[in-house]
């Protein structure tokens, strides 16, 4: 069917620009600016070399090594033997496989309720597919000590009464972006509870799954009762090996929710490069034989994430702003409510404050970072607008950039 689809400001394309434009340093944007390992390197450049096979098309629903080493990885950890030929879908990136997932299985009139923040393509997508969106917020709770992500949570309440007939499906971001939140299993047990109760789909974004702090743990809602036959859940080659530009990702559910998803993605994309298929196969099937050793990037990439981490938000502190210690993921949002800076020539009428601080850092300082608020819907936008976000998957030189911006701001202050 035909649909017309409002244009609407996109934060990503104007702040990306912004950052072109002044030259910045740049927190803002979630890639690293350092090479994958050498592993997967090495991998790609064997397949490219291969054989006329790997320059030509492969099976449509995902390279049959490929699709093998995901089912049997990801069956050891959910517990359940998964069918790599009709559980698993490779797609386009993560971005398409939530598109896939979307088109699917929402339909005219079908509420998707959406936790905060989230991921601001999510919104579009259900729109695009005849749904509605409806919101509910993670909070900050008072906590011990340092302000951290696992201080955010749902009120178990206002959640439950979000879900009514209409329901057909919720979606999650664990570890969150751009908090960094980590679910727990008792909090992931909440979601499924209704879910089960109210015959609810849950869509699973875990695009950060190897990424977790201080002790936490990643938990696929995938593997709690009950949920299984009601779960898709979504990964990423990108994030997993520091490849984003390979725009590489899966679906994984039953057979029941796949086939649907089999059909956009036949007609939208159709297939995915062989060559990075490869090569992603042979980075998992490498993990699978390191799982959980010193020597498995899935130990060492986190590991060395966790020192960036930690000094991003000594030079945030020290700058005067409040970070929040992520449990996991990429980024680290900000409080700003105590910088003291005039932005009067900046604002607008209706443009959130965290628009504002974000445009002046990037003009006036040379550091480019993203407003939160812009993971959020309009209904609850200003009530999250004095958090910034930062992104600490860079090279320690451009951190040292960023530290060096932050320290001679602050000696102004």
């Amino acid at each position: 069917m035909s649909r017309q689809l409002q244009a609407r400001r996109t934060a990503w394309l104007e702040f990306t620009q912004l950052a072109a434009d002044h030259r910045a340093v740049n927190l803002g944007q979630g890639f690293p600016d350092f090479s994958p390992p050498t592993f997967i390197q090495e991998a790609l450049r064997e397949a490219l070399s291969g054989g006329y096979q790997m320059h030509q098309y492969t099976r449509v629903f995902g390279h049959p090594p490929l699709v093998r080493i995901l089912a049997k990885f990801f069956g050891r950890i959910v517990g359940r033997e998964i069918d790599p030929f009709e559980d698993v879908l490779v797609t386009a990136g993560a971005y398409q496989a939530l598109f896939c997932a979307f088109q699917a299985l929402i339909e005219e009139g079908d509420e998707v309720i959406l936790v905060e923040p989230f991921f601001d393509c999510y919104q579009p997508m259900v729109e695009l597919a005849g749904g509605k969106t409806v919101h509910v917020s993670l909070r900050p709770v008072e906590g011990s000590g340092v302000p951290s992500s696992g201080d955010w949570v749902l009120s178990p309440e206002e959640l439950a009464s979000k879900f009514n007939p209409r329901t057909k499906a919720i979606v999650i971001n664990t570890p969150n972006n751009p908090l960094g939140k980590v679910y727990k299993t008792e909090e992931l047990q909440v979601i499924a509870d209704l879910c089960v109760r109210h015959d609810v789909l849950c869509i699973s974004d875990e695009v950060y799954e190897w990424l977790t702090y201080d002790g936490n743990k990643h938990v696929k809602i995938a593997s709690l009762p009950g949920m299984w036959e009601r779960t898709v859940t979504i990964g990423s080659a990108g994030k997993t090996f520091s490849a984003t530009g390979w725009k590489l990702g899966w679906a994984i559910s039953s057979v029941h929710n796949m086939k649907n998803l089999k059909i956009i993605h036949l007609g939208s994309v159709y297939q995915c490069p062989t060559a990075t298929q490869e090569a992603v196969a042979r980075g998992f099937e490498r993990e699978y034989e390191l799982f959980g050793t010193p020597e498995s990037y899935f130990q060492q990439l986190p590991a060395m994430l966790h020192q960036k981490r930690e000094k991003l938000a000594s030079c945030l502190g020290a700058a005067g702003l409040q970070p929040v210690m992520p449990e996991g993921g990429y980024f680290m949002i900000a409080d700003i409510s105590s910088v003291k800076v005039d932005l009067s020539d900046q604002s607008t009428e209706d443009e959130p404050k965290d628009f504002t601080f974000v445009k002046w850092l990037t003009k006036e300082k040379g550091l480019a970072t993203m407003p939160v608020s812009t993971f959020y819907s309009p209904e609850h936008r200003r009530e999250f607008s004095q958090y910034v976000r930062f992104c600490f998957v860079k090279e320690d030189s451009t951190l040292n950039a960023a530290e060096d911006i932050l320290r001679k701001w602050s000696q102004t202050q």
